[in-house]
């Protein structure tokens, strides 16, 4: 059962203090959610680094920010493809040597509805590779500096993950034989909380204490579909966009900003809006199934995405 514990209103940007002196990353930051996101948390007087992949976009996403926010904003840029894991690994060293501190990182980043099969240079099926190992690796690397502050990491979901099959498809992870935009993009997105209560299942055993949640955007108008997207499903949420179910990509930043800040929630758990359909409404604890935490198909998973990409957790 959806639930706010915030009050009618839901949790909103409203009960965040003073963040001087924190310092948060975010994948995906020069436009919709992750934009938002900076924006709010420049607000509040923390430092934000962005994790993208267009330096240009990036740049004038920057100076909006700084028009926006104040000239003080403290904002910095590291370029990183996430579908590429060698851009991920040097990304993530360069914020090693350059961010001393991590209070939280916010796994923003997405593509979606890929109309074809595509692959990664690396060779995964595009979502899951951009989607799922992507963070995998960056949060694996980044993992000691976060720890270091007993920081936390949001893992941005989509209710996508209660569709599709349900599972993790591991007989042909790339979608060869019978590759579905939707199907896939579900499963990527699966695959990233899968990844986040199993990591979560691992602190808690070495008794680490870095926070692990779970959230989702609802549906918001962001450029994600328009970006990735197939003509028809373009098409599909440029109509939904003008509906009262769509809110905005604002709205679509409260839950992840709540993940990185609020105290007292809960780690197995999905934050997201609790209005109609989960889609809109005020930001809560939402429903979560429990095909995202089935244990056996979190481990395997675990085991079989450090193989693929190379990258083992020390934990």
């Amino acid at each position: 059962m959806a639930d706010t514990q915030f009050g009618p209103k839901g949790w909103t940007p409203e009960r965040l203090g003073s963040l001087a002196g924190k310092t948060y990353l975010i994948t995906g930051a020069n436009s919709g959610t992750g934009f938002e996101a900076s924006r709010i948390l420049l607000s509040k007087g923390a430092r934000v680094v962005m994790l993208n992949r267009n330096a240009q976009k990036t740049a004038a996403a920057i100076e909006t920010l700084k028009e926006v926010v104040g000239s003080q904003a403290d904002v910095g840029f590291v370029r990183m493809d996430l579908s590429e894991l060698a851009s991920v690994r040097a990304a993530a060293k360069e914020v090693l040597e350059t961010v001393p501190r991590i209070d939280g990182l916010i796994c923003n980043a997405a593509i979606a509805q890929v109309p074809e099969q595509r692959m990664t240079v690396d060779g995964f099926e595009s979502q899951l590779g951009t989607n799922h190992y992507g963070h995998f690796v960056l949060c694996g690397m980044l993992f000691e500096r976060i720890e270091a502050s007993k920081g936390r990491i949001a893992v941005v979901a989509s209710l996508g993950y209660n569709m599709g099959l349900k599972t993790i498809q591991f007989d042909d992870m790339n979608w060869d034989k019978n590759y579905h935009a939707n199907n896939a993009y579900s499963q990527s997105k699966l695959a990233q909380m899968m990844f986040a209560y199993e990591l979560q299942d691992r602190l808690k055993a070495t008794g680490k204490d870095v926070k692990v949640y779970v959230c989702h955007p609802g549906s918001s108008a962001t450029s994600l579909i328009k970006t990735s997207g197939s003509m028809v499903m373009r098409a599909i949420f440029g109509l939904m966009s003008m509906s009262p179910l769509v809110q905005s990509a604002e709205k679509g930043a409260y839950p992840e900003i709540m993940c990185v800040t609020e105290d007292g929630l809960e780690q197995r758990a999905l934050y997201g809006p609790t209005g109609r359909m989960e889609w809109v409404g005020p930001v809560g604890r939402g429903t979560l199934e429990p095909h995202a935490y089935d244990k056996a198909v979190m481990e395997r998973l675990w085991t079989l995405s450090e193989k693929e990409t190379g990258f083992e957790w020390k934990l």
